[in-house]
């Protein structure tokens, strides 16, 4: 019976953020900015013939918290949205906000609770060795995961020094 023979090491590294980024407008012009600028020195490349970006998105998810509060601003109940999507989550949080049949239901006044908003995307990027790694961002922390040249991470690293949210 053949062995399992290791063929390459891959790593992670997390950087906890000292103050969550502070909305979703925030994040997404930060996710924007990677995807337009490629601060990493990404590369183009193929799979099966189709042409790949050198830095894409490859999830996403947004989720929005509103709370119901009585006359004496104590909760008595909340709802939670999940998007994929930046403007599903602010429609649905719109919506939701303006939904008086629910607030009825529920039995108080919604109020957005953006302490308990939840953002997250993973970056999927190529660097110019040829290897793929990932890039996941949430309000409060980066993570780099899957990949094995030391450099990647020092360039990540050093870019993420210059963007005061990522402090």
């Amino acid at each position: 019976m053949g062995d399992f023979t290791q063929t390459n090491v891959a790593k992670s590294a997390v950087r906890e953020l000292a103050v969550p980024i502070a909305d979703v407008t925030a994040f997404n012009t930060l996710i924007q900015s990677i995807l337009t600028t490629n601060p990493f020195g990404c590369t183009a490349y193929e799979v099966s013939g189709v042409a790949q970006p050198p830095v894409g998105k490859s999830r996403e998810a947004y989720t929005a918290r509103v709370l119901y509060e009585d006359t004496e601003a104590r909760t008595v109940g909340y709802v939670t949205a999940r998007a994929e999507s930046v403007a599903g989550f602010s429609a649905a949080k719109t919506a939701i906000l303006a939904d008086t049949g629910l607030a009825t239901a529920i039995g108080g006044d919604p109020v957005n609770s953006a302490e308990d908003e939840r953002y997250s995307v993973t970056l999927k990027c190529h660097d110019a060795t040829g290897e793929i790694y990932y890039v996941a961002f949430s309000r409060d922390r980066v993570t780099v995961s899957s990949y094995s040249d030391d450099a990647i991470l020092a360039t990540i690293e050093t870019w993420a020094d210059t963007v005061p949210a990522l402090a």
